[in-house]
């Protein structure tokens, strides 16, 4: 018996082997793969690389024109944005410029009145004119600050001068009409009386 037991034993080793060799087979050395890459090499003819070149040069040009579409679009949008922006600041400034007679007048009304006068008239219209400058406020709305200040032509529009050596020159010395400014920019200029 212990005969057949090496025979059966001889035949399980060949067996095993086939698969180990199947295994190397498909385990290639790096220097095989690369000789596959390289039997993997094409030919072209003239015909085909002048439409290649035709292509690659049709890509590029096709490729250019959506980078300008792309930034003309881009240019449209801030356009557009900056246009928008605009057209509501002057809306606005015309709004307000709509609203400041309305101001003159009750400043106008308030002159009326005696500087100790208690007429329930006037605490009302104080009342009005108060609410209406905390308006103008809310809106961003400053009056330009003119009396004893030097006349600046940017903000002030000077229709009388006076001859005073108390003032210094080119001072104002009278406000005619408030001025106002909304944010760096004037509503309106401030009509002024300057000393010389």
């Amino acid at each position: 018996m212990p005969k057949k037991d090496k025979q059966n034993a001889q035949p399980e080793t060949p067996e095993k082997e086939p698969q180990a060799a199947a295994a190397e087979e498909k385990e290639l050395p790096p220097e095989d793969k690369k000789e596959e890459a390289k039997a993997e090499t094409f030919t072209v003819t003239r015909e085909q690389m002048e439409k290649m070149e035709g292509l690659a040069k049709q890509l590029a040009e096709e490729h250019d024109q959506y980078l300008r579409l792309a930034a003309e679009y881009d240019n449209y949008r801030k356009r557009t944005a900056k246009e928008k922006e605009g057209i509501y600041a002057n809306a606005k400034i015309d709004t307000i410029k709509g609203m400041l007679p309305v101001y003159d007048n009750l400043e106008r009304g308030l002159a009326q009145f005696g500087a100790e006068d208690d007429d329930p008239h006037k605490k009302g219209l104080e009342m009005i004119f108060n609410q209406y400058k905390e308006a103008l406020t809310k809106l961003g709305v400053t009056p330009i600050d003119c009396v004893g200040k030097e006349f600046d032509p940017e903000r002030h529009n000077a229709v009388m001068h006076i001859e005073d050596e108390s003032c210094g020159e080119n001072t104002v010395v009278e406000v005619l009409q408030q001025g106002f400014m909304l944010g760096d920019k004037v509503l309106r200029f401030a009509i002024v009386k300057v000393a010389n």
